[in-house]
């Protein structure tokens, strides 16, 4: 297995300023990668958090953290010209005790990614960029990517998602009070890839990477699904350096 070092809220002026700058200052720092890229598939998330997870409304953990992750199976998808269908990535983070994830953005204890071993090369580095731009980007000055594989079974209403030796998590929808799935849509701590998902519970979640031990269960799981490209988190990442300007402006000069 190859390891190599690499590199979701308060809705109020301290977290979209944490996120905007986290978000202009990669794109200052980082060489600007053209490459057109667009992925299709299924998001499948867990977290420790009661559901639902309070952290995409800008309140704080159920718990005295919140850790988990997001897996993405693209079922179709492409980087330029490489092929990414039936391809997976996933990141694993975790916010520190007693701050929202996005008051702490850029400060989480860890990120770690992890991509599909099955990916030749050149799926590597197209599945790498893409987790660089949708994965919760500078999340975390502590960061890894690791090659793995990145499996689901689907059995019943039950899905279970294994990231290698690291972790695993079993999740399924709950029922809404008038029948079917209860669904989130646009909350205030949205990306693309977050704009609506169906809401259930865990019932497995275990991880064992970045100096953690976790194990539990009947905490929050997201299912969604997705198409996403970087015509759209570029048009994203241009709106959220516009909402700090604004507030920037709307706060006026620091008195003295």
């Amino acid at each position: 297995m190859k390891i190599t070092s690499l590199f979701p809220s308060s809705f109020g002026v301290l977290a979209v300023t944490f996120f905007c700058f986290a978000s202009t200052a990669s794109a200052v720092d980082e060489p600007k990668d053209k490459t057109p890229w667009k992925i299709t598939g299924q998001l499948e998330e867990a977290c420790s958090c009661d559901a639902a997870c309070p952290c995409w409304f800008g309140s704080k953990p159920t718990k005295m953290t919140c850790g988990g992750g997001q897996v993405l199976f693209i079922e179709k998808g492409n980087y330029g010209k490489v092929k990414l269908d039936g391809l997976a990535i996933a990141s694993i983070g975790q916010s520190p005790e007693g701050q929202t994830m996005m008051e702490a953005f850029g400060n989480w204890n860890f990120a770690y990614n992890y991509i599909d071993e099955k990916a030749t090369p050149e799926q590597r580095k197209g599945l790498e960029a893409v987790a660089a731009k949708v994965l919760t980007p500078g999340a975390s000055k502590k960061t890894e990517t690791r090659y793995v594989p990145i499996t689901r079974k689907i059995e019943g209403k039950n899905h279970e998602i294994t990231l290698g030796q690291y972790g695993t998590f079993r999740g399924h929808l709950v029922e809404g009070g008038l029948g079917g799935a209860p669904k989130i849509a646009n909350p205030p701590g949205a990306d693309p890839l977050h704009h609506e998902y169906a809401q259930g519970r865990t019932s497995k979640m275990t991880y064992n990477d970045a100096d953690q031990k976790w194990s539990w269960d009947n905490s929050n799981y997201m299912f969604g699904t997705f198409t996403v490209d970087n015509v759209q988190y570029e048009k994203y990442a241009a709106g959220l350096a516009q909402k700090m300007a604004q507030m920037k402006d709307e706060k006026g000069p620091e008195k003295k």
